[in-house]
């Protein structure tokens, strides 16, 4: 790397499902301009990710973007970096990168980077990974996102709650990611519903219901677990006055109320997150955390991942 970071930034969060792309300004941190689609792995051959990439990033690097000021930004220069985070970096993604053993600084994300194989100046941030004889877990993504969320609010520790499709709680100290664990609230979530019994009559989409999503936290730990809490979709639905369009809110009530009781009972001096996510998922997981007692600080999912990105970007062009 030329040893100073770049002025400008290509961020792109490729997961399994989303391509999210952002040009941004590094000094700043402005979102010059942004790109998303459905196109995640599943959508894309290993060898289409380089054409995909090139297609939805190659006006940016040249310096012809739509985004005011973009205009000029690489014109005789070398093309504007493209840094990449989340399951592009897994086997089945572009290329492997490594996962880095735990515990784990941002130095140590910008030091073992990949370089993505068919374009010049294109690097994929490794994930990390707990192996112990109690936990052994695995992440890509949202260590980027943890970092990048403590940088904003100004502290180098304390506890991430990042929602998701599978959920991550990761702990991080003196700027170090020390633990993580993985909950698989959202896919058990969307398996309760399409594919069980008591998730039938939810089959169809309907708003959430707060009401029913507090009756469904409050049963979280009741007797009988998570198991019984579940079935009480079916039960409530018929006998107890819980309608078709609430049995949703309530599941998800019950697995994140599950979700968070569990985290609770492994960190018992839990009592503040950083919660990492978007709009629809921070809403229920406050009303969740809050209910527990556990203080929220909400940050927007984007904006960690480009300042987790940036400060990566940065200390691999030092390298």
């Amino acid at each position: 790397m030329s040893g100073e970071a770049p002025a400008r930034l290509i961020v792109i969060d490729w997961g399994t499902s989303n391509f999210r792309a952002f040009l941004v300004d590094t000094a700043s941190g402005e979102v010059l301009d942004s790109r998303r689609s459905a196109s995640g792995l599943r959508a894309l051959t290993q060898s289409e990710f380089p054409h995909y990439c090139a297609s939805q990033t190659d006006e940016w690097r040249e310096g012809g973007g739509a985004a005011s000021g973009v205009e000029g930004a690489a014109s005789g220069a070398e093309k504007i970096p493209v840094y990449l985070a989340g399951m592009v970096g897994s086997a089945r993604g572009w290329h492997e990168a490594p996962q880095l053993e735990l515990p784990v600084a941002a130095a140590d994300l910008a030091q073992n980077v990949v370089a993505a194989p068919g374009l010049d100046n294109v690097w994929i941030v490794p994930g990390v990974k707990q192996i112990t004889p109690a936990h052994v877990d695995v992440m890509r993504g949202e260590e980027v996102q943890a970092f990048g969320a403590l940088a904003l609010a100004g502290v180098d520790g304390g506890d991430c709650c990042l929602p998701g499709t599978h959920s991550k709680w990761a702990r991080l100290d003196a700027g170090r990611m020390t633990a993580f664990t993985t909950m698989m609230t959202g896919e058990l979530y969307h398996a309760v519903r399409f594919h069980t019994l008591p998730g039938e009559p939810a089959r169809e989409d309907a708003p959430f219901d707060e009401g029913a999503f507090r009756l469904g936290v409050s049963r979280a730990g009741c007797p009988g677990g998570v198991m019984h809490a579940l079935f009480e979709a079916r039960s409530r639905h018929l006998y107890a006055g819980l309608e078709s369009a609430q049995v949703g809110s309530f599941l998800s009530g019950v697995l994140i109320g599950e979700e968070v009781r569990a985290m609770q009972a492994a960190r018992h001096e839990l009592d503040k997150v950083y919660l990492v996510g978007a709009d629809s998922l921070r809403q229920s997981y406050t009303i969740a955390l809050e209910a527990s007692g556990i203080a929220v600080e909400a940050i927007d999912s984007d904006r960690a991942t480009l300042a987790g990105v940036i400060a990566i970007a940065a200390r691999h062009a030092r390298c």
